[in-house]
């Protein structure tokens, strides 16, 4: 039997049309029923739109974001799970076509769990309140004597029980309760929040048999790839494709059209070789002879660039906050000390690249009806979106399945490499799987923005900062999507800047302008990479400049635990409002301590070895590290140990918060060592990993030692939360070992040999 993509609606219209369906799958509120209206056997119980329970006692369970290695279709049905008293061993995880009835499906921004806790709750809270209702019915006794538990109905005062599938046809039948009727469980009475569980799909992918984008195949399908202009917003001038057609194996050349400015999620353009297999579409794309028309972004050369954004960044810009007298402080103090911060551009590199397969349905007279997209896609409604728009269909006429993704960072939310199959797949009247190779990834990447951050003090006889003045200049995202916007959104600059958490009597924040010249995307912890790499830098500088310890400076700087204020300074904090999730230094300083505590730190360390620490917070969540490093004498790096510590709130499943703040060291240990994107011409001087190094297993932290902060607070972000403080504390470890300071990244730029 082949499982369906089904809609509700589509679902009981086959029920009430009298159909048999057997074993079917439905991708919405879905569950895996046996179903005869003519002998009225029952249906399955779905009362909420994420859980369904099938008349043989079966949980099914909506996973409605896209699992990239974070365990997120594990997590958000374990709330579910917990909350309806169901036996995790006999529940089943759906993975949600792209459909807005389950609310938002991008899943970035570290918000999932934050986002649809309570409302997983609710899911599992209606489903168990309408099968204990059901129970009481059948027994004559109050709702309120019975309860859930492992897969039954229990009666409390006589511990009778009565199992979930006698009770799917009583239960369907009933009136789903109101949200103020329904019961959540207290923290005492959880069985699998706050567990180690191990992820739904890893027996699957241990073993090969997972199925993600690059495996998703349609009958007859044909291959694709693309050649794009190498400089953003080129054009095709001129093509010759007769070396390519004559390759065996190559069905056809088709150029795709330029996208129209602001490039937003549009395709790129370019000439798309299409092929019975990969292999042959790949040499049919070297043998294509193109020549390009480059267009204005010709002119982009990373290394003029650079000094340009670094002298925007000491120029005057836009006040964000302004605290006390600034300029006062420093026209009085005696001391003044300023630095200045850069990180490159950075590409996403997750081990699979973008891919997609497309299949258009079209009517008699070849117009487009319908299409099937199968995608490794974080945002499976986006994709909806522009596939609809690349075909001139209505989005609700395409159906994006959403496969396991091979690591995602923000790159698969952008659904550019899917409008490229659906625009083939409408062109061949066939299934077309596009692939991007690792060259094209890095090459055409929404690259993460380079940054330029200008820090200044005005200190007074101890050190201690009486003024503080810190601007960062970078191209901003907004680019992608408004053309000529040059500075950065009140979302950017609340990521670890206009945020900032420091007691100094005297504050400003300022952006300056950039330019953008290559595709601007999110990628892992957006903007807190450079702001936490300037913010959390400067006062270690400070700190040794004064002759203090630099956790005892820190701390000092953090000020007593409060809750920051930000009034009139537009702060969206991640979409919550502060009230909900407030500054809180505080637990910001806990996190710092716990990490300073668990590190040794102060203890005598050999030559060539130090410590660096550094606190940040970010997606609602508080983290540090403290890293120890040892630098050879010929200036190689080796990372020891780390020492992480999270306050998150409410843990779902901490194994998977271990493994995301174990993944962020060496995630971070990337970007810091050697991330680094150039161009000259306008074109991307990297295309693979020979020359856009990631960390090696020599690279990575030996031994990265996490601890949770055990918390009843809301949930907040994790899977980026680990990335923003571990480039400044390496850094400053490298300082503490070397007496050398990094202020530009990556550090492989930098000779720390002795």
């Amino acid at each position: 039997m082949t499982p369906a993509q089904l809609s509700r609606r589509l679902f009981l219209q086959g029920l009430a049309a009298g159909s048999l369906v057997v074993a079917v799958r439905v991708s919405g509120p879905c569950a895996l029923a046996l179903v005869d209206l003519e002998t009225e056997a029952a249906l399955p119980f779905e009362p909420d739109v994420f859980v369904s329970i099938a008349p043989d006692g079966w949980v099914a369970i909506v996973a409605h974001r896209s699992e990239m290695g974070t365990g997120i279709r594990t997590a958000l049905p374990m709330i579910v799970a917990d909350e309806l008293g169901a036996d995790w061993e006999r529940v089943r995880i759906e993975q949600a076509i792209g459909d807005a009835e389950y609310g938002s499906q991008n899943t970035d921004g570290s918000r999932s769990v934050r986002r649809f806790y309570e409302r997983m709750r609710i899911a599992g809270a209606t489903a168990r309140t309408m099968l204990e209702r059901a129970a009481a019915a059948r027994w004559g006794v109050d709702a309120t004597d019975c309860a859930a538990r492992n897969h039954e109905i229990v009666h409390k005062p006589t511990g009778r029980s009565v199992g979930f599938d006698e009770l799917v046809t009583a239960a369907a039948a009933l009136e789903a309760p109101a949200r103020e009727e329904l019961r959540m469980k207290p923290a005492s009475e959880r069985r699998y929040v706050g567990r180690d569980i191990p992820i739904v799909d890893l027996d699957a992918i241990v073993t090969g048999r997972a199925v993600f984008g690059t495996d998703a195949r349609r009958k007859g399908q044909l291959y694709a790839v693309v050649a794009r202009s190498p400089a953003l917003g080129g054009r095709v001038r001129s093509v010759d494709a007769a070396k390519a057609k004559a390759i065996t194996g190559v069905v056809d050349v088709i150029e795709i059209p330029p996208f129209k400015a602001p490039h937003a999620f549009q395709a790129l353009g370019g000439v798309a070789v299409i092929a019975k297999s990969t292999w042959a579409a790949l040499q049919g794309r070297r043998a294509l002879v193109i020549e390009w028309e480059d267009g204005e972004n010709a002119r982009f050369d990373s290394t003029s660039y650079e000094r340009a954004l670094v002298q925007a960044a000491r120029e005057s810009g836009k006040t964000l906050r302004d605290e006390g007298d600034v300029d006062a402080a420093f026209s009085e103090a005696k001391d003044i000390f300023e630095a200045d911060y850069y990180v490159p551009h950075l590409a996403h590199a997750s081990m699979e690249p973008p891919c997609a397969v497309a299949e258009v349905t079209t009517e008699s007279d070849g117009t487009v009806a319908r299409c099937d997209v199968w995608a490794p896609t974080q945002n499976p409604q986006a994709a909806q979106t522009e596939v609809a728009r690349t075909l001139g269909i209505q989005p609700a006429n395409v159906t994006v399945n959403v496969t396991l993704l091979g690591g995602g960072f923000g790159r698969k939310s952008k659904p550019d490499f899917i409008a490229e199959a659906a625009y083939l797949a409408r062109r061949l009247k066939r299934p077309v799987h596009v692939t991007w190779t690792r060259e094209d990834d890095l090459q055409h990447d929404y690259y993460h923005a380079v940054a330029a951050v200008h820090m200044r003090a005005a200190l007074d006889g101890a050190g201690r900062p009486q003024g503080w003045l810190q601007r960062s200049a970078f191209p901003p995202i907004t680019s992608t999507f408004v053309r000529g916007a040059r500075y950065g959104s009140a979302g950017e600059m609340g990521l670890g800047f206009t945020d900032l958490p420091y007691s100094v009597p005297n504050l400003r924040i300022e952006n300056g302008p950039a330019e953008a010249h290559l595709r601007i995307g999110w990628l892992r912890s957006v903007a807190h990479i450079y702001h936490a790499f300037a913010v959390c830098s400067f006062p270690d500088e400070l700190a040794h400049r004064a002759g203090r310890d630099p956790f005892e400076y820190l701390m000092e700087l953090l000020g007593e635990p409060r809750f920051v204020g930000l009034e009139g300074v537009e702060y969206p904090n991640h979409g919550e409002p502060l009230a909900r999730y407030p500054i809180d230094v505080g637990r910001l300083r806990h996190v710092t301590e716990r990490a300073a505590e668990l590190a040794g730190w102060g203890r005598a360390l050999a030559r060539g070895r130090g410590l660096g620490i550094a606190c940040h917070r970010s997606f609602l969540s508080y983290a540090a590290n403290v890293v120890e490093v040892e630098v050879g004498s010929d200036g190689a790096i080796t990372i020891p140990r780390v020492h992480v510590v999270i306050d998150a709130g409410l843990v779902i499943n901490p194994d998977r918060v271990r493994a995301q703040m174990e993944g962020a060291t060496v995630f971070g240990a990337s970007l810091a060592l050697y991330g680094e994107i150039t161009a000259e011409n306008g074109r991307v001087q990297q295309s693979n990993f020979h020359n856009y190094r990631i960390a090696r297993i020599y690279d990575a932290p030996r031994e990265v030692n996490v601890e949770i902060v055990a918390s009843e607070a809301l949930p907040a972000g994790v899977g980026e939360v680990g990335v923003p403080p571990f480039a400044p504390a390496l850094c400053n470890a490298i300082f503490a070992a070397t007496g050398k300071r990094i202020r530009r990244l990556p550090i492989a730029r930098h000779d720390l040999s002795s």
